[in-house]
């Protein structure tokens, strides 16, 4: 749905048109790949010219920045809740890693534009951004990953802090890389069916995430 917007003339009005841009941009990942989202398609549908939409946002990529960090923070929130209620701290090491693995990538999978958004992080996102922009972004990922890190380390104390830490920023590498990974382009998923002796080379996400995230708990808690 296309809205049209007169002159925002106070803050407020320019406040409601940034929220405009990004609930926009956030439907628009709804319906398709970070890769498809365009600065032309969002200015089309929120009603204002590119330029204006440039006013507030310094590209297409600081958008998706302000959307990949919203997702970040709406995930965590979830997250929060599933790991208190689904994590019995008197289990022992090994089935309580299990489990915490097997409820972190069931709540990703759940999240398909933030996973997009994290496997195009680097490679896009990151590019075509101010030094401000940057800055602002990654101390927005900083935090969230340390919110990660103690909802993790909560769940198993035998990683320690810094343990936890590091668990935290190689699982969100492993959600952008196993996204990219299991979503393949036509030509790959065709040639899986073409030669099925390919066909084991398929990755399905959740699965693998559940298996590479309990493999890193495992080895950073109890490393023997």
């Amino acid at each position: 749905m296309t809205t049209t917007f007169r002159r925002a003339r106070s803050d407020e009005q320019r406040a409601e048109r940034s929220r405009a841009i990004l609930t926009t941009a956030a439907s628009m990942l709804a319906e398709m790949p970070v890769a498809d989202v365009s600065l032309n398609e969002l200015s089309r549908r929120v009603g204002l010219a590119k330029s204006n939409v440039l006013r507030y946002f310094e590209s297409r990529e600081a958008v998706l920045l302000n959307l990949l960090n919203a997702a970040s923070n709406e995930w965590l929130t979830e997250l929060t809740r599933t790991l208190r209620r689904g994590i019995d701290p008197g289990a022992d090491l090994s089935p309580r890693i299990g489990r915490t693995a097997e409820l972190i990538a069931k709540s990703v999978a759940k999240r398909p534009a933030l996973c997009d958004l994290l496997s195009a992080q680097s490679s896009v996102l990151e590019r075509n951004i101010s030094t401000d922009s940057v800055v602002t972004f990654k101390r927005a990922a900083r935090a969230d990953l340390a919110t990660f890190a103690n909802l993790v380390v909560g769940c198993v104390p035998e990683l320690g802090e810094e343990g936890a830490s590091t668990f935290a920023a190689y699982a969100a590498m492993a959600v952008g890389a196993l996204w990219t990974a299991s979503n393949p382009t036509d030509a790959v998923r065709a040639a899986y069916i073409t030669a099925p002796d390919l066909s084991a080379m398929r990755i399905e996400f959740e699965p693998a995430l559940r298996r590479m995230l309990q493999l890193l708990l495992t080895g950073i808690a109890d490393p023997r």
